[in-house]
């Protein structure tokens, strides 16, 4: 009965027609649908929990804990788009005794995808390993996110960079220090300075069956100089209405630095493992260029199941 009342009751509120509504939250501007604040709704307490979610970054720990099977589709591009290199596999993670490995069950790759001692040719590739690829026998770890901070600390080179692509990968919107030419501030969404630059709206919407709440950031329009501070070009997240779990999130990045740029979207879908959110499907579209490397423009495509317990 409590579930019929609550489908109704969201079904009243998504049709409901009325005005969006501009409110303020520790003189911070928010855009909510009308209905939202007129059902004295507990918008404060959400957002509140939106800023620190967890669930996001949890999901992908579970995969620490979890066998599956994954589709791997990695493509580089030239600069017509076309495919100069690429690796399509399907592994498999196997955990056992508190430790994981990973056995490959196919493999084809095309172009200069790997060199010679079989190492990745481009970063697009060293980045989707550091994300999904298991190397030999990894043991201890859990899906406890309390304690776990990726951190670029003891890290230098291309493991610093994975790092501080992992920071935005999986906290998106959060500040970020030690990005040469970035200023931590410009990618944090939440401060004072980011109200300035972005739009915040919440709203009621159905992501791929579920009632959802969808919290999106977009930049202001006409924002002249001030765009230059832009980094984060938009981020929409969608949030199950029940248990506040990240369901989807869709962002793109991008800057100029003068000695490199880069161009970013991703968009990732979450499905459900028994209790344990675990992410479904991940597509990544980047565009990089650093001084020094040649540009790299890359698309990969992560797509996993088959989940079960150790």
């Amino acid at each position: 009965m409590k579930s019929i009342l609550f489908f109704v009751s969201f079904f009243i509120v998504f049709e409901a027609i009325g005005q969006d509504t501009t409110i303020i939250i520790d003189n911070k501007k928010m855009v909510l649908p009308e209905v939202i604040v007129r059902n004295n709704f507990d918008y404060k307490k959400l957002l509140k929990q939106i800023k620190e979610d967890t669930t996001f970054y949890k999901a992908f720990r579970n995969l620490r804990i979890l066998n599956y099977t994954s589709f791997n589709d990695i493509k580089m591009l030239d600069k017509e788009g076309k495919i100069k290199a690429s690796l399509f596999s399907k592994t498999q993670q196997l955990r056992s005794n508190g430790c994981r490995t990973m056995k490959t069950l196919q493999e084809q790759t095309t172009g200069d995808f790997y060199s010679n001692d079989h190492d990745y040719n481009y970063f697009t590739g060293k980045l989707y390993a550091s994300l999904f690829f298991t190397t030999g026998k990894v043991c201890g770890e859990t899906n406890i996110v309390s304690n776990a901070q990726i951190s670029i600390e003891g890290k230098t080179g291309i493991d610093k960079h994975k790092e501080q692509l992992k920071m935005l990968f999986f906290n998106p919107g959060k500040k970020i220090n030690g990005i040469p030419f970035i200023g931590g501030n410009k990618l944090d969404l939440y401060d004072e300075q980011a109200h300035k630059l972005y739009d915040y709206r919440l709203e009621l919407q159905e992501y791929h069956g579920s009632q959802c709440y969808m919290f999106s950031i977009t930049p202001k329009e006409d924002l002249g100089p001030r765009a230059d501070d832009i980094v984060v070009d938009g981020m929409t997240t969608w949030f199950d209405a029940k248990t506040l779990e990240v369901l989807g999130r869709n962002y793109a990045l991008s800057y100029k630095a003068g000695v490199y740029d880069f161009d970013v979207s991703m968009e990732v879908e979450m499905s459900h493992y028994k209790e344990l959110l675990v992410p479904k499907v991940l597509r990544y579209k980047g565009n990089w260029d650093v001084i020094f490397k040649k540009r790299e423009r890359g698309t990969f495509t992560a797509t996993l199941f088959d989940f079960c317990s150790e």
